[in-house]
């Protein structure tokens, strides 16, 4: 049986996979299996829900609370607001557990439900199977006065605004800055913040309508931004996607800054104030090899994990580390948060221009993007990619060919017959040439039905 949980919460398509009788049957589960440490003179367990703009979120937030109460937990609607809003909001008030309906940078159509536990941390694989199994399991419900209140309380959001406002390290007075929200969870947060910062902000896809969440906008969509920074002579522009936990920016040229820049930036600022912790910044393995040069050159550590926020904050958290995050925006600074938000790395960034007097531009300079393709091989025995003594042996010619001014990374999908196939190298003609050979050696030696005895491969 395949596993409910993705790896950030659950997800699919809004009412076949994700639908009202789910959302309900889940938020009851993890009741159950959240709720049950509040001493019984506290009152009832509480909870928290909040939702990006998409229009399913309506009748998915009425079936999470349904559950929610159904199962003797005291619910607080807080309405639209981004991920690390609430995640923020989990951490500084007195709850047990809260509910992000969400689907992040995915389509309108989709929509998902992710938990956060109490104090604001999403949960582990663990805890996520005990939710799953409590699912299948019989319980008592709680009758009478035992039910769960629900109430609304919709400038719950003003918290969040104030936190990131006060985590800024400089005011924005002067700056120019267009913000495409993506027609999501950010599109009120993100200018109102702006704006107290004394910055001149351009909105952009700031208009939800619940149909137009993530459409053609947003940090999967950074056209629409790039044109708008350069007509409107801004000096910058930041994306987020629909639930507000990555952002991406945009100099005044109209030239994409990613998560790997950002970090950059952002570490370096934290070790000039001393607040980037044990010297380090976490990042995945799909960062590009310039941002490890730049850090090398900035004399600060770079440890890489899995891809996936949550193998960043987990190793963060393991090590103390306090910034970390992916070349897709999302940047976690623990400083400030529990899972990686838009808005604050927004602030951030924007902060650092003002203290530092340079331009996105420069500041980006730091980093220096090797080329970098990717290449899906389907079709292939993804199991064997890291034991199949051919594969091994295409994989040290490829990081022979290229030395120290190159990588090569094979990734099996965790769900398709699949492997990825990524080369950075000095050119962008080089790095071509070494995939394709290289995803060649991958279709040779791992095709379905190639009854090749696996051998372990060192190094």
């Amino acid at each position: 049986m395949a596993r409910l949980f993705g790896t950030d919460g659950v997800r699919g398509l809004a009412g076949r996979d994700i639908t009202a009788e789910l959302a309900l049957d889940l938020a009851a589960a993890a009741a159950r299996v959240l709720g049950g440490g509040r001493p019984p003179a506290a009152g009832a367990p509480r909870a928290l829900i909040g939702n990006d703009s998409r229009l399913s979120g309506g009748y998915l937030t009425c079936a999470v609370a349904a559950g929610l109460a159904g199962a003797g937990v005291d619910v607080l609607d807080v309405g639209v607001l981004p991920t690390p809003g609430l995640a923020h909001l989990a951490a500084t008030e007195d709850v047990d557990l809260a509910v992000m309906l969400s689907a992040s940078h995915n389509p309108m159509a989709d929509n998902g439900i992710k938990f956060f536990a109490r104090g604001g941390f999403k949960l582990p694989d663990t805890v996520e199977d005990l939710i799953e199994a409590s699912m299948r399991e019989p319980w008592e419900r709680p009758t009478g006065a035992a039910v769960g209140r629900i109430r609304t309380d919709h400038l719950a959001p003003l918290a969040y605004v104030d936190h990131v406002v006060n985590a800024a390290t400089a005011r924005l007075t002067g700056l120019r800055i267009v913000l495409d929200c993506a027609n999501g969870a950010a599109s009120e947060v993100a200018p109102e913040v702006m704006r107290r910062l004394g910055a001149d902000v351009i909105p952009l896809a700031c208009t939800p309508d619940g149909l137009n969440i993530n459409a053609g906008a947003g940090s999967t969509h950074p056209d629409m931004l790039r044109r708008a920074v350069v007509r409107e002579a801004a000096d910058l522009g930041f994306a987020f996607d629909g639930d507000a936990d990555r952002c991406l920016a945009v100099d005044s040229d109209g030239n994409l800054v990613d998560g790997d820049r950002i970090m950059a930036i952002l570490a370096i600022a934290m070790k000039e104030r001393g607040a980037l912790a044990n010297n380090t910044l976490v990042a995945t393995v799909m960062s590009n090899l310039a941002l490890h040069h730049a850090m090398r050159d900035a004399g600060i550590v770079l440890r890489t994990t899995d891809v996936g926020d949550r193998y960043v904050l987990e190793d963060m958290l393991a090590g103390g580390y306090t910034v970390g995050g992916e070349q897709s925006g999302h940047v976690i600074m623990t400083e400030f948060g529990t899972t990686g938000d838009g808005v604050l790395t927004a602030v951030q960034v924007a902060s650092r221009l003002v203290s530092t007097g340079r331009t996105m531009a420069q500041l980006a300079s730091v980093v220096q993007p090797l080329p970098q393709v990717l290449l899906n091989v389907a079709d292939v025995d993804r199991a064997r990619a890291g034991t199949d003594p051919g594969v091994a042996r295409a994989v040290a010619d490829a990081r022979e060919r290229l030395g120290d001014m190159g990588r090569v990374l094979l990734r099996p999908s965790g769900t398709e017959p699949l492997v990825r196939v990524m080369v950075e190298a000095a050119t962008h003609e080089s790095a071509t040439e070494v995939a394709e050979a290289l995803a060649g050696a991958v279709r040779k030696y791992l095709a379905l039905g190639d009854i090749a005895t696996p051998a372990p491969v060192s190094g």
